[in-house]
């Protein structure tokens, strides 16, 4: 991949960044398509000199994403939201978006497309999320059938907003929260190994058109992934079900926050199971063997401990 020209939209978000570091190590020259190029500095020191370039790129106008995509060979589409807040609405990112950068990859030359969308992308969903995700797939096959789409379970790893959110939780409650009861299950997946099955389709030539769904080696309920965040914060928090009914009228009041901790259509997403379709190809199809969380929660999820990371305190069995 040396010397290959790589444009990755939504390449400072949390998966983005891990794969513009990769792309860099690989020898690729990055151009980062983002919101803010202020922002995206801290994606320059992941490469030489001169090596990553982000560009101010605005995906709804496709413009701005042809422009950013000049000059380059390969493509890889990460826009995506959780939370929808004023023009950056479901529909405009998740679906609009992916299919303008799919069009203007074509009329570019582009030669490789992937497409990360997520495990749960639905057209049938009672999740705008999810049905929102569902149509991104479609509009990118439609204007780029040969891209290659990947859908991460929970993605995880040292700047994730899942496992250090409630991690942040249980530093300020005495209880964490298992709504629906904890049942649901999750295949969480280490960001490294989505970054690498990226390069692997941006490599592969027998990925073309296919999708992927990549999770971690194990399933667990909301309920076991809660006795992680426990463990490894070292706290002692008693875990509460909390029906759907009730969270459904938090959420309501939480969502009209900036940042909210939870909202109706997340709550509609777990309701169902996140975890890899066995009847669809994985990471293991692209000779990645995955990582477990067990491995590498520790070492980001000590900084939640009673008195910070470098408190000698044992973190207590659970």
């Amino acid at each position: 991949m040396d010397g290959t020209r790589v444009t990755v939209f939504g390449g400072s978000g949390f998966v983005g960044r891990s794969i513009v570091r990769e792309l860099s190590r690989r020898g690729a020259l990055v151009t980062v398509g983002c919101r803010s190029t202020e922002a995206a500095k801290f994606l320059k020191p992941m490469g030489t000199v001169g090596q990553v370039t982000p560009v101010r790129t605005d995906v709804t106008r496709y413009d701005q994403v042809a422009r950013a995509l000049e000059g380059a060979d390969l493509a890889i589409s990460l826009v995506g939201i959780l939370h929808q807040s004023g023009r950056n609405s479901f529909e405009a990112v998740h679906a609009a978006a992916p299919g303008m950068i799919a069009r203007a990859a074509s009329d570019a030359g582009i030669r490789r497309l992937v497409h990360v969308s997520a495990i749960g992308a639905d057209p049938a969903s009672r999740s705008e999320y999810a049905r929102t995700k569902a149509a991104g797939e479609e509009a990118v096959l439609a204007g780029f059938p040969s891209a290659t789409v990947m859908r991460p379970s929970i993605v995880f790893g040292p700047d994730d907003s899942f496992f250090n959110r409630f991690a942040a939780i249980a530093t300020i409650a005495p209880a964490l929260p298992l709504f629906g009861g904890g049942a649901n299950r999750f295949q969480p997946v280490y960001v490294q190994d989505v970054a690498r099955a990226v390069m692997a389709a941006l490599e592969r030539s027998d990925v073309q058109g296919r999708t992927y769904e990549l999770g971690g080696p194990g399933t667990y309920t909301m309920r076991e992934i809660m006795k992680l965040v426990i463990t490894y914060t070292g706290r002692r928090r008693a875990l509460v079900p909390v029906p759907f009914p009730l969270a459904r009228l938090k959420a309501g009041v939480l969502e009209m926050l900036p940042n909210p901790l939870l909202t109706r259509d997340q709550l509609e997403m777990l309701k169902s199971d996140n975890v890899a379709d066995p009847d669809l190809p994985g990471l293991a199809d692209l000779g990645i063997e995955p990582t477990a969380c067990e491995v590498v929660l520790p070492t980001y999820l000590d900084r939640f401990r009673p008195g910070g990371r470098y408190n000698p305190r044992r973190i207590h069995p659970e």
